[in-house]
């Protein structure tokens, strides 16, 4: 296998950054001199500049250098320049102070042009502070400030998008795969990036592909043991049946085909945990009214409460009855069937269950109150885990399967489910189903 060539993204970034300033100071010099050459270059196309210095020579050798200097001013008001002859050798030579400043400074308003005139002079030229067509150094400023500001901004946003647009993509991808689509991986346009990013989004697409692969192993092992189960656990009820006519002892065979019916439920238990997870959120829907499905859990209940010794006490507000929401009855009846009968389950005799159904906020909300022992607070969070089951005080007959279905079964449904204790002590939960109609 190939090995690629991995450019770190520490390195990136910081090349991005320096090369930014690099350009922008390059650009910015570049711009400076090239205005800048065009401004002596302005000066020294004016017409009749060096005739202009070889009369101001003429001048000084016949009258003197106060008349060339008087003549230079008059024709400098002209022409909206500052003009002197110099001598460029001897004791004249060297240019005065405040024009070689001029000279020397980078950012000078009025750097001086040099003009050559005749041999050992040069007339000097730079604009007057109102002369048009010069440009000031401030423009030249504030542009480089400008170029600095653009190309930095420009690298700091190609930074972040290079930085923050393939995680994006990543949080996404993960939110989804936790909503269920297992099928979804980092794209691989991010996996192959040569930096710690291609990396991380290549370790996410394997780690994943590791988890769904174990995930789908133990939902085949479930439905595999589930579906074998069922077969001869039917027969044995069969033989089970058939031998209780006979003459064996009746109590025996009413044990034996108790411990049968509990290994059926399990098994459908477990079938019922497994089409959820597999389903998901693509089970089929329809418009339901929940007010008829709790009624229809409650009739279908009566019997074993009534041999618990527990009363069920249903209150419906007034603006319920006409909400539907959309999903699978049989699925809801059953989520609603396993809340019950867990209340149902941890409610001493004489007590009672308190099931109320409230419209808010565009949910249906069910709460279902038992008058139980109640849990400890720290169980709370894993009463919805498959297989899970409490402490002593709450201990009963089933596998932890009940409330994980039902889970499973409102999350297919767009909705959610909490347990908190209750006013009695009890056991309080609640699920919360968004509205599709409401006709009331």
């Amino acid at each position: 296998m190939t090995r690629r060539l991995v450019f770190p993204l520490f390195w990136r970034i910081f090349l991005s950054i320096w090369l930014a300033m690099a350009i922008t100071m390059l650009i910015s010099n570049v711009a400076t001199r090239a205005l800048m050459d065009r401004e002596r270059a302005s000066i020294e196309r004016q017409v009749g500049l060096r005739e202009l210095g070889l009369e101001a020579l003429a001048v000084r050798q016949s009258d003197g250098r106060g008349a060339a200097w008087r003549f230079l001013r008059g024709q400098g008001e002209r022409l909206e320049l500052h003009l002197i002859l110099v001598e460029a050798d001897g004791q004249d030579g060297r240019l005065p102070a405040p024009i070689r400043e001029r000279l020397e400074s980078g950012w000078y308003r009025q750097r001086p042009a040099l003009i050559e005139v005749a041999e050992g002079y040069r007339l000097v030229a730079w604009p007057r502070m109102d002369g048009e067509g010069w440009l000031d150094p401030r423009f030249f400023r504030v542009l480089e400030m400008t170029l600095a500001f653009v190309l930095i901004t420009l690298a700091c946003w190609w930074i972040a998008r290079l930085v923050s647009r393939p995680l994006r993509h990543m949080e996404t991808t993960a939110r989804d795969i936790a909503g269920g689509k297992t099928q979804l991986r980092v794209s691989e346009r991010i996996a192959s990036r040569r930096d710690e990013v291609g990396h991380l989004a290549s370790a996410f697409n394997a780690m994943t592909e590791q988890l769904c692969s174990l995930l789908e192993r133990q939902n085949h092992l479930l439905r595999d043991i589930s579906h074998d189960l069922r077969t001869p656990l039917t027969r044995q009820r069969i033989a089970i049946e058939l031998a209780s006519e006979s003459s064996m002892d009746d109590d025996l065979m009413a044990s034996i085909l108790r411990q049968n019916e509990r290994l059926e439920a399990m098994t459908s238990q477990i079938l019922s945990l497994y089409r959820v997870s597999e389903e998901g959120r693509d089970i089929p829907r329809e418009a339901i009214q929940p007010v008829g499905v709790i009624n229809d859990v409650l009739q279908d209940a009566a019997e074993y409460a009534k041999h618990r010794g527990v009363d069920c006490q249903l209150t419906i507000d007034s603006d319920c009855p006409g909400v539907t929401v959309l999903g699978d009855q049989e699925l809801l009846q059953r989520a609603f069937d396993n809340i019950v009968q867990n209340a149902l389950d941890h409610t001493s005799p004489g007590r009672a269950i308190h099931i109320r159904m409230k419209k808010a906020d565009g949910e249906l909300v069910t709460i279902i109150d038992d008058e139980g022992p109640g849990v400890p607070p720290e169980v709370l969070p894993h009463l919805f885990e498959p297989f899970y089951r409490a402490d002593k005080s709450r201990g009963g007959t089933g596998w932890g399967l009940g409330l994980a279905i039902a889970r499973d079964i409102v999350a297919a449904h767009d909705g959610a489910i909490g347990a908190e204790i209750g006013a009695s002590g009890g056991l309080r939960v609640t699920v919360r189903l968004p509205v599709f109609t409401d006709v009331g």
